[in-house]
């Protein structure tokens, strides 16, 4: 057979059926049949459609908007008011997407050179090198203005300018504790959102493929059922009657 006269063939075309919903023309294998949708999603569907039914079939596009609308009203249902997170788990779902990310990376974006300095003072701050090394300025400050052996004592006892640098240090020292904390206390809140978030996805999704488990069950049983029924058929077509 010749190229040409397979190009003309009229089976060689792409078989293409309507969508239920949208009234679209789609080729087979982008659409799902009836039988095929959870009947869960299948109850929203034939709430929109009249004559939803076998033989029926529904576009990708049209099947992922179902979806959403289902698992959106299972939120509404046991948690209240959909947020801003619980949408971006849906869209996840939706697109088949991760949601799972670094808040380490998100607050590394946001970062100016004054929340760097910030970081840096405030570590330095909480440290024994820190610490020790106060200790030892201030010895070496009192044993000098005290014994008087190099110069001339500045700042004689009670030691009036070393109360003073105490004390702006500790004043300076604060707010740069606590701007690094704040940023602490952010990336405290990205994690739990992040693991809400983790959590949530997974719970739909197990929910989801336990009913899909539930809906191919359920189906092979008719088919069983249906299967029986015919071999009764035919072992009844084959006994002879008097």
């Amino acid at each position: 057979m010749s190229i040409s006269s397979q190009n003309t063939n009229p089976t060689a075309k792409k078989k293409t059926t309507a969508c239920a919903v949208c009234q679209k023309q789609f080729p087979v294998r982008n659409l799902r049949s009836w039988i095929s949708v959870r009947p869960s999603i299948s109850a929203l569907i034939g709430g929109d459609v009249e004559d939803w039914n076998e033989g029926k079939f529904i576009c990708l596009t049209d099947l992922a908007r179902y979806r959403r609308l289902y698992v959106e009203s299972l939120l509404e249902d046991e948690r209240g008011e959909i947020g801003a997170l619980e949408r971006e788990v849906i869209a996840s779902l939706d697109l088949g997407e991760t949601i799972s990310g670094s808040p380490q990376e998100v607050i590394e974006d946001q970062l100016t050179f004054g929340d760097r300095m910030a970081d840096h003072v405030a570590k330095f701050g909480g440290s024994w090198t820190f610490i020790l090394s106060f200790c030892m300025v201030l010895v070496v400050w009192m044993a000098l203005n005290t014994t008087a052996l190099l110069f001339e004592a500045f700042d004689p006892f009670p030691y009036i300018l070393l109360n003073l640098v105490l004390s702006c240090v500790a004043a300076l020292q604060a707010p740069v504790i606590m701007m690094s904390q704040r940023r602490q206390d952010t990336k405290d809140r990205l994690r739990a959102e992040n693991d809400y978030k983790i959590n949530l996805k997974a719970e739909l999704e197990v929910r989801q493929l336990n009913e899909k488990m539930d809906h191919q069950l359920a189906r092979q049983w008719e088919r069983l059922a249906e299967l029986q029924q015919i071999q009764i058929d035919l072992l009844e077509d084959r006994i002879p009657r008097g």
